[in-house]
């Protein structure tokens, strides 16, 4: 409870100024506690213990006497085993989350706003979206959107792989298909075809693999035609890219397109600055980066980051090189945060490493690689499609939506037409999101359907029925929502007191997620707030209350506990049902 941590430290401070302790010393040593309703803050006094002479205990026990006067109306102390504990009073815990009914931000503050980039997604042109491109995209989009919510300058990037040597073969299977049958008859389930079969033309056909060398030469020259060409299949995938992110319901739209080709005229750029800088190196044939340190190879030799391939052909690390340049320069960015998967580690710290060696971004800029672990099926295995390859984004995404309605039609069976397929997208989509972002990004996670669309555990439609039973109260009630911002919070129970500090610590949990970037932090958070709720719905009458002050403070938690749901669920990419 940072709340209760920041009101109490000073006071602590002053009380135990006989005891020669700093305030930074109180700092470090106070923290959340691990009594459960017993105590919410503890300070462990065993590292004071040998400065006093006096057993952990006995420490605990005088600083919990000195303090307790100064505490009142604020904590109620006690020493238990070498710890101080405090635990927040029910009027100054009430008075507290009163101040959340008028607050549209839910105790958030806002932050200096930085300006920052955030790269993801990043699909190829003419290629399927598969479930690794899942992850990228829902943990991007929750990062911005968590980051926007703070006050930052978020710019969206979606790199798509559009440009380089494949577009050959693939121009040149577009021209034997026929332009007008690619883009009047090829379907989004067809684009993994069409590049495998660009593919074996290509390995097996010399006199295409010569057409589609020298095609990739006149896209590179760019030759009109050529460019003409490339558009149609940049044209067609982006609609279909639009119609996986309107699925998604991510915010990723047309403007937001970066791809590789927007960069193309800064290739020779980095190469030109690498050489001034003196970093660029020849290594048969190629123009290269020696960075020398941890980067070696088995053999102990130093690891190449390749700038320019003997061909004369740019790598990768080329063109991320050029977004950095683009990114500082154009965009007069302060942070850069890219979504991409572990593989990549190396890739980006030699990438920043090599940036900033050479002056493309200096200390005013940060640069992070947004790791993620891969999805797997229940064997453990890479997630794959019946036919064995890799699992189609769409297609997933589809099932989750069927098996959504199936589910609603089971717990709600009066709920039909329009309104039962709008939630049952939203209940299938917000499943299948929040069971990546409800997993540490950084790990690896399982893809079970029966336990994403569960409606118990750590699940999206269980956190979206909280919020539909919550809606179901107040349809209920004369009472509107709006009219509680005023209302008088009294906490009579333990159960209420619990759900007022899960109100109290969303800002807290949210800010811990944004620092690390683990949107998961935020999801622990709004299940924590939705199990505190189904027991305190159980054991606290609402609107058959006591009396009407009962009623109307049970309400105002209700209010706010919808808010918090509602809140941290948008901040996650997910829709909040009024109904299910």
């Amino acid at each position: 409870m940072r709340d209760l941590i920041e009101a109490c430290t000073p006071l602590i401070y002053d009380s135990i100024s006989e005891l020669d302790i700093s305030e930074e010393e109180i700092s470090n040593l106070i923290g959340p506690s691990t009594l459960g309703p017993m105590a919410d803050v503890a300070i462990p006094c065993h590292s004071l213990s040998r400065r006093f002479k006096k057993s952990p205990i006995e420490v605990s026990e005088q600083i919990s006497r000195l303090i307790s006067p100064s505490l009142q109306g604020i904590a109620l102390t006690s020493s238990m085993n070498g710890f101080v504990n405090l635990k927040a009073e029910s009027e100054w815990l009430a008075k507290k989350t009163m101040r959340l009914l008028s607050d549209g931000m839910l105790g958030v503050s806002k932050d200096s706003p930085r300006k920052i980039v955030v790269d993801y997604s990043a699909p190829n042109v003419a290629k399927e979206m598969h479930v690794g491109h899942l992850r990228s995209t829902v943990i991007g989009d929750a990062i911005v959107r968590m980051l926007r919510f703070k006050g930052h300058e978020v710019i969206r990037e979606n790199h798509i792989g559009d440009w380089g040597t494949p577009f050959g073969m693939l121009i040149e299977h577009l021209i034997d298909l026929g332009e007008d049958n690619f883009t009047s008859e090829r379907a989004i389930s067809d684009f993994d075809q069409f590049y495998k079969e660009a593919r074996v033309k290509f390995d097996h056909d010399n006199l295409f693999a010569e057409r589609a060398r020298s095609r990739v030469v006149l896209l590179q020259a760019e030759d009109s035609d050529t460019l003409r060409l490339w558009k149609v299949l940049v044209d067609v995938s982006t609609i279909y890219f639009n119609e996986v992110y309107e699925m998604l319901d991510v915010l990723l739209d047309d403007d937001d397109i970066m791809g590789e080709s927007a960069y193309r005229h800064l290739l020779p750029t980095v190469v030109e600055r690498l050489r001034e800088s003196g970093m660029l190196e020849e290594s048969e044939g190629a123009s290269v980066v020696y960075l020398g340190g941890k980067w070696v190879n088995r053999e102990g030799a130093p690891f190449p980051v390749i700038i320019k391939k003997g061909d004369g052909g740019y790598n990768y690390s080329t063109s991320d090189l050029a977004c950095i340049i683009d990114r500082v320069e154009r965009i007069s960015c302060d942070e850069l945060m890219y979504v991409v998967g572990t593989p990549q580690k190396q890739h980006f710290e030699m990438v920043f490493e090599v940036a900033s060696r050479a002056g493309f971004m200096d200390e005013r800029h940060t640069a992070t690689h947004i790791n993620f672990g891969s999805v797997l099926d229940s064997n453990g295995q890479m997630l794959k499609s019946r036919t064995g390859h890799s699992a189609k984004l769409v297609d997933l995404l589809k099932e989750s939506i069927i098996r959504a309605d199936s589910a609603i039609s089971e717990k709600n069976p009066e709920l039909i037409g329009e309104n039962k397929a709008r939630i049952s997208k939203m209940i299938g989509i917000g499943a299948v999101k929040y069971a990546d972002l409800s997993t540490d990004r950084s790990k690896d996670y399982v893809f079970d359907w029966d336990k994403m669309l569960s409606f118990e555990g750590n699940t999206a439609p269980y956190l979206q029925y909280s919020h539909a039973r919550i809606s179901r109260i107040f349809s209920l009630t004369s009472v509107s929502r709006e009219s509680l911002r005023n209302s008088k919070i009294e906490l009579f129970t333990e159960e209420e007191e619990t759900l007022a500090k899960c109100i109290l610590n969303f800002a807290e949990s949210l800010d811990k997620s944004i620092s690390s970037l683990h949107p998961h932090k935020l999801c622990t958070h709004i299940h924590a707030t939705s199990s505190a709720f189904a027991t305190f719905y159980e054991a606290c009458p609402i609107l058959k209350s006591e009396d009407d002050k009962t009623m109307m403070s049970r309400l105002a938690l209700c209010d706010l506990t919808a808010r918090v749901i509602s809140t941290g669920l948008e901040l996650l990419g997910i829709k909040s049902p009024e109904m299910m």
